[in-house]
């Protein structure tokens, strides 16, 4: 199941609902404003990320500078129970499943949340067949023929 992050006005977050919805690809979304997270959830975002906190914690945040906290000098357990305090402090959309994770919207690499088996059959369709100029040709003959053109 795809999981959101999301926060309200956040633009980059209703394009990647958007993109999912357009795509019929089920997920849950959760307010990172209304959705309290709970210890092991930060816990988990912190384990997926490739970087630690750099790849979730705005740095540039409010909180951030107004308090002067570094949050490269605090344990896992103060970072985790600062982000569960302070949910403002991460960046938005965070985009996961089983497999992938991602933050921010980016429209080339969403493509990894598009089912496995979706994506094989997408790389053999007609567009990327040898004939396919061959198969246009035919296709657009048969709906010339008909009521199309």
């Amino acid at each position: 199941m795809i999981v959101v992050y999301t926060s309200p006005g956040c633009a980059s977050c209703r394009k990647v609902k958007q993109w999912l919805k357009d795509r019929n690809l089920p997920f849950v979304e959760k307010n990172i404003f209304k959705t309290l997270l709970d210890d092991e959830e930060i816990r988990y975002l912190l384990m997926r990320t490739e970087n630690g906190s750099d790849d979730i914690i705005s740095k540039r945040s409010k909180v951030l500078t107004e308090q002067d906290v570094n949050v490269d000098e605090m344990s896992l357990n103060e970072l985790i129970a600062f982000i569960r305090e302070n949910p403002s402090v991460l960046k938005r959309p965070i985009i996961l499943n089983e497999k992938s994770f991602q933050v921010g919207y980016d429209s080339e690499e969403i493509g990894v949340f598009i089912p496995e088996e979706l994506r094989r059959i997408a790389a053999t369709s007609c567009d990327g067949c040898p004939s396919y100029t061959g198969c246009a040709s035919a296709r657009e003959e048969e709906e010339c023929e008909g009521k199309y053109c």
